[in-house]
C-alpha cells in the first residue's frame, strides 16, 4: 500500500477502539473522518447519481476505506437503512471493513451457525424457531441442558442457561410475549472447559486470550479475567476457518475447548473488540488492524 487514503471510522468517536483507530490511521498519513452511524444520509441528486453523506455533507462515497467500528441499536428501519448505506458504499467502490455482507452474517447468530457448519467448522448443535412448542421440543432434543441466546446480541447480554424443564417453560413463555426468535444451543463442555477469544485479522491470528471465570458464561464485560494463551495449531486453524466462513477481514472468534482438547466455535463477531485482549498481548493490535485495512485497498 502506498499513498494517503481517505478513511472514515464509523461508530462512536469517543470509544476506545474508534480513538485508537483514528489515531493509528492519522499517524500513518491518512485523512480520517469520524462518522456516527446515526448521521448517515443517502441521496439521489438531480442528475440521478447516488451518494452517501455524513455530517456536514461529507461525501462518504468518495472514500477509499470505511472501517465499521459500531452500529448502535435502533428500530428495524434504522438498522436496515444503516446496512443499506454500507451496501451502497461498497457498490460504489468504497472498501468496507468488515464488508456489509460479513457484518450481516455475523450479527445474525442463526445465519452464522449455518455458515460455520457448511464450511466444516464444528459448532454446537443448535435449533432456531419462532414458536413456544418448537422451543420446548428443542430443549428436549438438545438434551435438557441448553443455552438460550438472543438472535442479535453481544457481550453476553440476554444469554440464559436452562437445565430444568419447568424453568425452560417459564423462560420460553416470557420470551413468547416479546415475539422473539428462539435460538437454542446445547450446552457444551460444561465442566472444565476453556473459553478462548481469538482475533483474526487478514486471515491470520493477531492475538488470543483465555477468559477465566467461575461462571459458565465467560465475557470480560461481565467480569471474566483475560489471560494470554498460546493456541494449538487446531485452535488457530478453526479460528481462521470460522472467520473465512463468514467472509470477515477482522473477526473475534469464540472457541470452547473440552478438557480432552475437543474444540468448537460458538460465535464469530464481525465488529470485534480487542481492548481486553490488548491488555495481555504485546503487539499493538490496532496497528495490525490498520495495516490489514491498508493492504485491502488498492491506491
Amino acid at each position: 500500500m502506498t499513498g494517503s487514503l481517505r478513511v472514515a471510522v464509523l461508530g462512536a468517536s469517543g470509544s476506545w477502539h474508534s480513538r485508537r483507530l483514528i489515531d493509528g490511521l492519522a499517524a500513518r498519513g491518512h485523512e480520517v473522518l469520524a462518522i456516527p452511524a446515526t448521521r448517515l444520509r443517502s441521496e439521489i441528486d438531480e442528475h440521478g447519481d447516488v451518494h452517501v453523506l455524513g455530517p456536514d455533507g461529507a461525501r462518504l462515497d468518495a472514500l477509499d476505506l470505511m472501517v465499521v467500528r459500531g452500529l448502535p441499536r435502533g428500530s428495524l428501519e434504522q438498522v436496515i437503512f444503516r446496512m443499506d448505506a454500507l451496501h451502497v458504499l461498497a457498490e460504489l467502490g468504497v472498501r468496507c471493513v468488515n464488508a456489509p455482507r460479513a457484518i450481516e452474517r455475523t450479527v445474525d447468530k442463526s445465519w452464522a451457525s449455518a455458515l460455520l457448519v457448511r464450511a466444516g467448522v464444528p459448532t454446537p448443535p443448535t435449533i432456531v424457531c419462532e414458536r413456544y412448542d418448537g422451543a420446548m421440543q428443542a430443549f428436549e432434543q438438545l438434551g435438557g441442558d441448553v443455552v438460550i441466546k438472543p438472535l442479535f446480541g453481544a457481550m453476553g447480554n440476554g444469554i440464559v442457561r436452562v437445565e430444568d424443564r419447568d424453568v425452560a417453560h417459564r423462560v420460553f413463555r416470557a420470551l413468547e410475549l416479546e415475539r422473539t426468535v428462539y435460538y437454542v444451543q446445547r450446552t457444551i463442555f460444561a465442566a472444565g472447559r476453556r473459553d478462548l477469544r481469538v482475533l483474526v485479522v487478514g486471515g491470520a491470528v493477531a492475538g488470543a486470550m483465555e477468559r477465566m471465570t467461575d461462571s459458565w458464561r465467560a465475557n470480560v464485560a461481565r467480569g471474566a479475567r483475560p489471560r494470554t494463551v498460546a493456541l494449538t495449531e487446531t485452535e488457530a486453524g478453526l479460528a481462521i476457518a470460522a472467520s473465512a466462513a463468514v467472509g470477515a477481514d477482522v473477526a473475534g472468534v469464540d472457541l470452547l475447548v473440552s478438557p480432552d482438547g475437543e474444540t468448537v466455535v460458538v460465535e464469530v463477531n464481525g465488529i470485534p473488540g480487542w481492548q481486553a485482549l490488548q491488555s495481555v498481548c504485546e503487539q499493538d493490535l490496532t496497528d495490525v488492524v490498520v495495516r490489514a485495512c491498508e493492504a485491502l485497498v488498492t491506491v
